[in-house]
């Protein structure tokens, strides 16, 4: 029996073409014919039919002669507001249309970009074609792609938002789609190339000063080689030397001139880090430390491409002849799912922190201690694997261990060495956790860290204790003195 549902999409796309044969010009009648089915083709039929046949014959007709010139290289994109009036068809949402080339992370970037700006999303079309355009970039051909298409592959996206009536709100949002596509673009682009310095930087490894153990040179190849291998979305990296600026600037990391790709490419007046000079004097300390080799933490930007979350920061230090620290290497990236599924105790990097940690805590593998100290590790929130060190794992982890089953409340507090958040682990009863319960958290931790935002995670199991992991913002230099308890 056939899906009434599907049935009546169908035959709404009729309608639609017939619109086409009866108003289009002959020229590009068949062209506009074939292209309906392909932009409409995913669309859930509730979603089409709660449009008339004359709006989606608008909403079409516009994308596809939107799409008729491109130029190589670069995006094409409009908001707008339709009207019949003006524009021939009507809305009640603002439209976004989009035609670029295809490349991933184009559809979850932009639509990151309309919820940062607080929009609702309504409708999202993205046919991905195979477009043939001469060699000023005029449209010849559309058709479906097919597996032999992959070098001529374009994305035509119609998006639909809260309807935007200001003129500057449209221009807002414009802007800020037309930012992201562009780091999407720059990551893309240069991936290859960031991945090609990645593996550079573990040959780099191989010949280091004395000063540097063999065990922790090599535990940091076996990092960059995990990153490397699908477990970092590498999105930007440069690199730096560490040099005397003189004067009240003292010491800074300074640009090293065209190496910079992805979202981290250079941009004029930025030849120095800025975010290195705002450090606290024992985080710029350990710059010059030849320990460790590589630093992992969160730069104080979201990401703008694939997820907004944070963006991992990965240091990797440069030394001269004389085995001390000249540089850094700079990555920013997105950890993968892979990354977070695999076992704590494989991942280099962290696994020698688990190790020495049940080895000082002196359980016999099989007991019952043993083994809950092995699964508050697992469980552990992987991104402070990568940050927090040996003695602060230690102190928590037991910490989190002692309380066991009993339904207490208990907070542990470790500060990020750069002082760009804090990061808190509240375990409170998983009865008496609620929203309202993680807001008020969430409003004591801020002010009491003079933060200027918070991000969180609960994590809910069989156990009796909830677990939240909120994380602070905070400005270097900002943080209060508080005590650990």
């Amino acid at each position: 029996m056939p899906d009434t549902a599907q049935t009546q999409k169908l035959e709404h796309l009729d309608a639609v073409v017939a619109l086409v044969r009866h108003k289009v010009a002959p020229a590009e009648r068949d062209a506009v014919s074939q292209f309906v089915p392909l932009l409409y083709e995913q669309v859930e039929p509730e979603d089409l039919l709660q449009r008339t046949p004359e709006d989606l014959y608008g909403a079409a007709l516009s994308l596809w002669r939107f799409a008729q010139q491109r130029r190589a290289g670069a995006p094409r994109l409009r908001v707008f507001s339709p009207t019949v009036a003006e524009h021939g068809w009507s809305s009640r949402h603002t439209v976004i249309e989009i035609v670029n080339k295809d490349m991933p992370f184009l559809v979850d970037s932009t639509t990151m970009e309309i919820n940062r700006q607080g929009l609702t999303l309504h409708l999202i079309l993205h046919p991905v074609l195979a477009v043939e355009r001469d060699a000023d970039g005029a449209l010849r051909q559309v058709r479906e792609r097919t597996p032999q298409d992959h070098a001529r592959l374009e994305s035509m996206m119609h998006v639909e938002v809260d309807r935007q009536v200001d003129a500057a709100a449209r221009a807002r949002l414009a802007e800020g789609i037309e930012r992201v596509l562009g780091d999407v673009r720059a990551a893309v682009d240069d991936w290859p190339q960031m991945l090609a310095r990645l593996k550079d930087v573990i040959a780099e490894l191989a010949v280091l000063p004395k000063s540097v153990p063999e065990t922790e040179a090599a535990e940091t190849r076996a990092f960059l080689g995990w990153l490397a291998d699908e477990n970092l979305l590498l999105l930007g990296y440069r690199q730096h030397d560490l040099v005397d600026a003189g004067g009240e600037t003292g010491e800074t990391l300074r640009l090293v001139a065209g190496s910079g790709l992805g979202i981290l490419r250079e941009q004029p007046g930025h030849a120095t880090s800025g975010s290195f000079a705002a450090l606290p004097p024992q985080a710029r300390a350990m710059a010059h430390s030849p320990l460790p080799v590589a630093i992992v933490t969160k730069a104080n930007s979201r990401s703008t491409v694939h997820r907004s979350g944070y963006t991992d920061y990965i240091g990797v230090k440069r030394y001269d002849a004389q085995g001390q620290v000249a540089g850094e290497h700079r990555f920013l990236g997105l950890m993968t799912s892979s990354a977070y599924a695999e076992r704590a105790a494989d991942t280099p990097l962290v696994r020698g922190k688990l190790a020495a940690v049940i080895e000082r805590a002196e359980f016999a593998p099989s007991s019952h201690l043993g083994k809950a100290l092995v699964h508050v590790l697992e469980s552990y929130p992987r991104d402070e694997l990568f940050q927090i060190d040996v003695d602060e794992l230690q102190e928590i982890s037991l910490g989190i261990l002692h309380l066991g089953e009993r339904q207490r409340l208990r907070l542990f507090v470790r500060r990020d060495p750069f002082e760009r958040f804090i990061s808190c682990l509240i375990f409170v009863p998983r009865d008496a956790y609620s929203t309202e319960l993680r807001y008020r958290f969430i409003d004591i931790l801020t002010r009491t860290f003079n933060g200027t935002g918070a991000d969180f995670d609960v994590l809910l199991s069989d156990t009796v204790l909830a677990r939240i992991h909120i994380t602070v913002r905070t400005t270097p230099g900002a943080v209060p003195p508080f005590e650990r308890r």
